[in-house]
């Protein structure tokens, strides 16, 4: 009987040694051979699923991309706007030994997206593809919480949810070189949260 060969597997796991190798030597470290090392598969295999090193990363980015948004999908509360907005903003921040190797992957690629060369223009494509979806869901949240009077209804959700993904963002950096613990984060996460969630 054939083996039966889960792709997306595969790719996965190439996807999640590359992230180790930017980790641990930066976006100059990954090779189609570095990779194949690391993730412990022949150098055929890699070239099987990835005909170059741009496609890779390419693949890599959107890997860890699809990791944070599995983790908010699986979250309990999915029927509170506030805490599902809270987890959104939360899974984004390096306040523990996975989000913070993500930051500091993501980190990784968004510096690489901003130099002058065909790699940068695709990968900062690729950023920017996905910023909608995530201000989109921050004004989902929003407007649910607006829906139950948790919000006041003056308030433009996707100026709200621009507000907040710029308010997280800024904190990726101080938190990764510990400026700010993770506790302070989180504190100063709910602060704008309980701002946000004005009796109305």
């Amino acid at each position: 009987m054939p083996k039966i060969v889960d792709h997306e597997a595969r790719r996965r796991h190439i996807a999640e040694a590359v992230h180790r190798l930017i980790d641990a030597k930066g976006m100059d470290g990954v090779s189609l051979r570095e990779v194949a090392s690391e993730a412990g598969v022949s150098m055929g295999m890699v070239q099987h699923y990835f005909a170059t090193k741009d496609e890779m990363l390419l693949l890599a980015l959107q890997h860890l991309n699809t990791r944070i948004s599995i983790r908010v999908a699986a979250a309990p509360d999915q029927d509170s706007p506030r805490a599902l907005l809270r987890t959104g903003i939360l899974e984004l921040l390096p306040l523990d030994d996975n989000r913070r190797f993500e930051a500091r992957v993501g980190t990784a690629f968004l510096a690489r997206s901003v130099v002058l060369d065909p790699l940068a223009s695709l990968l900062a494509g690729l950023l920017r593809t996905g910023l909608p979806y995530v201000l989109a869901f921050y004004a989902d949240q929003i407007r649910a919480a607006q829906t139950a009077g948790q919000i006041p209804a003056r308030l433009d959700p996707l100026q709200e949810a621009t507000i907040l993904f710029a308010f997280a963002q800024g904190m990726v950096n101080p938190a990764l070189i510990g400026h700010y613990a993770p506790d302070e984060v989180v504190a100063a996460v709910d602060y704008h949260l309980d701002r946000l969630f004005a009796p109305v």
